[in-house]
């Protein structure tokens, strides 16, 4: 079994990689670019973040119109554990 499909088993990919992204952001992230970096609808993206956010993992932080996203200190936490968990597999 590959490391992707070994990784799938224990993880949903596009949730966990979301995380991932999210903590290896340079700039500023919108749910918009999120989606298009993790081949994801914008639909989709914005459901699983809003149930990330009720978790405590995500903020949505308002600029005007549009919708900066940055993780908490616990949505940290946990990405970097899928990342550790990623590259062990």
């Amino acid at each position: 079994m590959q490391n992707k499909e070994i990784f799938n088993v224990f993880f949903r990919e596009k949730p966990a990689m979301m995380l991932v992204r999210l903590r290896n952001v340079k700039s500023e992230m919108y749910a918009s670019s999120l989606a298009k970096q993790i081949d994801c609808t914008y639909s989709h993206v914005v459901k699983i973040l809003q149930h990330m956010q009720k978790a405590g993992l995500v903020n949505f932080n308002k600029q005007g119109r549009l919708k900066l996203l940055s993780l908490t200190k616990k949505g940290q936490d946990v990405a970097e554990m899928i990342d550790r968990i990623r590259t062990l597999l």
